[in-house]
């Protein structure tokens, strides 16, 4: 508990008078462990307590009995999210000491998260996912998805960049996004659609102009799950031209994916374009544009499907974005634990059955 104590350095314990029953950091440790083994909000963390009183008691006090649902919902309520995710924070220092490679950022809606009698909206949550690591390096709330655009500069603050590549969607190709992380010291490609109007257009026409032999181009072809995918990638630096009528910031090469998906009833193709702030080869290229679906596949999927994220009803208060940190907390455990081999459903399910396996976890702490 002390080790598990200190991840929380700095976070202040909301409650006041009576409301402040029972230990604050059991409170998170009982919390904690609920998200592990598949639970999802505060009925469920009263419900694992009295399942699990004899397990807590090992290594909690306990001294005023099994806290109740309202107890926990009041907590998470009342937690302050900035403090909360500063401890995230601390917590992933233990994980991962430095930041390398691929950082993908990306939003995800809670979908439930809603509160029309209050006029609120959705919450949003923007993350920073660890490519390599596979690990949600940081995140940030907004309410409106149309601000992830203002949350992302300081989603990145939070972040060392030197050394790595930091890939965007189209919504994030801004002018200072891009500055910030040259800034910073990393590198960026990002994704470029008509949100860049006039640009967008240079950069296709160019591409498109340009025969495949005048360009550093790779093909790939992969086959799986009933469709084969033919995948064609292009880096240019002759990009003078391109800077003086734009002057983006850090622009070292502009590149192009032709995605070509064959299955038995059709085929479909698709063309994305890509500024970079370095002049990748084009099998690099391809697979810094690869690693960014990385997020989507290995944390909002899993966070929908394995985690149940999108049907957590949790509205008032800053009970979503704690409890979304939460998740990503207990989400960053199942993957440093790499000695069961298994899906992260399993491991979740084994982590609710088994005793010994909850406890490896919380000894990674």
């Amino acid at each position: 508990m002390e080790e598990f104590a200190a991840c929380w350095q700095g976070l202040e314990d909301p409650r006041t008078s009576n409301a402040a029953l029972h230990n604050f950091h059991e409170l998170l440790m009982i919390a904690l462990c609920t998200v592990l083994c598949g639970g999802q909000c505060a009925v469920d963390m009263a419900l694992f307590a009295r399942a699990k009183e004899s397990f807590l008691r090992g290594f909690l006090k306990l001294e005023n009995g099994l806290p109740s649902h309202d107890t926990f919902s009041r907590l998470f309520r009342q937690i302050d999210p900035e403090q909360f995710s500063a401890a995230f924070q601390r917590f992933m220092a233990r994980f991962s000491k430095t930041i390398e490679g691929v950082v993908a950022i990306d939003g995800k809606v809670l979908r439930r998260s809603f509160d029309h009698a209050r006029g609120k909206s959705a919450l949003h949550m923007v993350s920073a996912w660890g490519c390599e690591q596979r690990l949600v390096l940081a995140q940030i709330a907004t309410d409106v998805k149309s601000n992830e655009i203002t949350a992302v500069p300081k989603l990145l603050k939070l972040l060392s960049l030197k050394g790595t590549i930091v890939t965007t969607d189209a919504l994030n190709c801004q002018r200072a996004i891009a500055q910030q992380i040259v800034d910073q010291g990393g590198d960026y490609v990002l994704a470029l659609k008509g949100n860049q109007g006039n640009l967008h257009g240079d950069v296709s026409m160019f591409l498109n102009g340009v025969p495949c032999d005048e360009t550093n181009t790779t093909r790939t072809v992969d086959a799986d799950h009933g469709r084969i995918e033919t995948r064609t990638a292009t880096v240019s630096d002759d990009i003078a031209w391109l800077q003086e009528g734009h002057r983006w910031p850090g622009l070292a090469a502009i590149g192009k994916i032709v995605r070509m998906r064959e299955t038995s009833t059709k085929t479909t193709t698709e063309t994305a374009y890509y500024l970079l702030s370095t002049v990748l080869s084009s099998e690099r290229f391809n697979e810094v544009v690869r690693s960014h679906w990385g997020i989507e596949n290995r944390l909002h999927w899993r966070l929908d499907v394995v985690m149940n994220e999108d049907q957590d009803r949790s509205r008032l208060g800053n009970s979503p974005n704690n409890l979304a940190v939460l998740r990503h907390m207990a989400l960053n455990v199942m993957q440093k634990e790499n000695a069961t081999r298994g899906s992260l459903r399993g491991k979740f399910k084994r982590a609710g059955w088994d005793d010994a396996y909850l406890t490896s976890l919380l000894q990674l702490f």
